[in-house]
């Protein structure tokens, strides 16, 4: 049982203050300043399953698993194992090793759309080595993205991008050049006719079209249905690439991530977090005509020292083998359910205006009568009362993401005590705001 005791937090104040002096807004990465929940963030000090420690010794039911990588619990026995075995062997070879080729043959297994796969350091990576090869292999350099979705930091992505870029309020962001950001096209998510009209009004210049197909960056939001289908008969349509952009949810919302829970196969893929195993990772693959146009096989360059580390391999390889077992993604989906009913029936019970939902174990709640099929529509939230719902839930020993533009996360470690308790912190903290 996570205790509710006031939270004690000089610790992790003491240590964000020296941090200000050390690192650009005392972070590594910007959401977790908690600049859009307001008060300082708290320092973990250690996970373990479904909770979090912080150095102040305060216990957390946590709901972000490290932005998605979590799925199995933190700190997953079997997975240390596998790590402390491979820790033996080295950290790091820059070159080729085996765990390449069975993570590899893992992913293409499971993936639909991918028959090669090139592994990277980060789902940044993959989105921007993604992009460079879309527009080699159509000779195009065009691409429509949505409104909210984020796909890195990479200067042709930040137009629109939602997560941090809407959390912090900031404008797309200085120093990108307009003429990088020129050839990036928006439409509003759920929005067929916005990406008819742009693929009619570029006509052979439009390299492909690329999205989260469930968004987790403008808060959870869920493809209407056609909207995927509607998709993939334009892009073939027209000749485009269609991309999918599953580094949040691949292996997440099902072994095969979206595209195998909606039956709809892409020309390529992105991944990331799961197949990292909670280690720095990410990948793109797809079709093999496309993705034999990769250095040194073809003309399209992309490379990285640390790309296909054992490390990473190692413990990607054992996170999918316990998530291919029987019952998983059945307990996921019970589980998170459970969770997302029980916080809306909460808010109607307090008298709120909420909407949200979840599939399998991704999950989401906007303080807005809805519904929310857009970033547009997300923006309609409270976020005053989304701030002092966070606050009050970390007060209350529930880990939520500091923003209401994030979706919330699931685990296999998570049991009905775990959500049980949550809910009734939401009760309570609901009934105060």
């Amino acid at each position: 049982m996570v205790s509710t005791a006031p939270l004690k937090t000089s610790k992790s104040e003491a240590i964000f203050t020296a941090a200000q002096d050390l690192m650009p807004g005392g972070v590594s990465s910007p959401v977790r300043a908690f600049k859009s929940v307001g008060g300082q963030p708290i320092v973990f000090d250690h996970v373990k399953g479904a909770y979090i420690w912080d150095v102040d010794g305060n216990q957390y039911i946590d709901y972000v698993g490290t932005w998605g990588p979590a799925i199995c619990g933190h700190a997953h026995p079997e997975v240390l194992q596998a790590l402390a075995a491979a820790l033996e062997k080295g950290t790091s070879f820059g070159a080729p090793c085996q765990l390449e080729n069975v993570l590899a043959e893992m992913v293409i297994d499971a993936v639909p759309s991918i028959e090669m796969v090139r592994f990277v350091n980060s789902g940044t990576e993959a989105c921007m080595s993604v992009l460079r090869l879309m527009r080699a292999f159509t000779g195009r350099d065009k691409i429509i993205k949505f409104e909210g979705c984020y796909h890195g930091h990479a200067d042709m992505f930040l137009v629109q991008a939602g997560s941090g870029v809407a959390t912090l309020g900031l404008p797309d962001s200085p120093g990108v050049p307009k003429a990088t950001t020129a050839t990036t096209l928006t439409a509003p998510y759920n929005d067929l006719a916005a990406v008819k009209a742009l693929l009619e009004e570029n006509p052979g210049e439009i390299a492909g079209v690329i999205l989260e197909p469930v968004v987790g960056n403008s808060g959870f939001i869920t493809p209407d249905p056609g909207f995927l289908e509607g998709l993939r008969e334009l892009t073939q349509q027209h000749d485009a690439l269609l991309v999918f952009d599953e580094v949040m949810t691949g292996f997440r919302i099902a072994y095969g991530g979206a595209q195998a829970k909606f039956g709809i196969t892409p020309d390529l893929t992105t991944l990331g977090k799961i197949i990292g195993g909670g280690l720095p990772v990410g990948a793109y693959g797809g079709r093999k005509d496309i993705m034999s146009m990769i250095a040194p096989a073809g003309p399209v360059y992309q490379a990285g020292t640390l790309s296909g580390n054992p490390l990473a391999m190692t413990a990607g390889i054992k996170t999918l083998e316990i998530l291919k077992r029987p019952g998983t993604y059945e307990q996921l989906e019970s589980t998170t359910k459970t969770l997302s009913d029980g916080l809306l029936a909460v808010a109607r019970e307090t008298g709120h205006a909420a909407c949200g939902g979840s599939i399998s174990a991704m999950f989401g709640l906007f303080f807005t009568e809805g519904p929310v099929h857009n970033f547009e529509d997300a923006k309609q939230s409270d976020l005053n009362k989304f701030s002092r719902f966070h606050r009050g839930m970390l007060e209350q020993g529930v880990y939520l993401a500091p923003s209401q533009y994030e979706a919330g996360f699931t685990s296999l470690a998570h049991t009905a005590a775990d959500i049980e308790q949550t809910l009734a912190a939401a009760r309570t903290v609901m009934a105060t705001l």
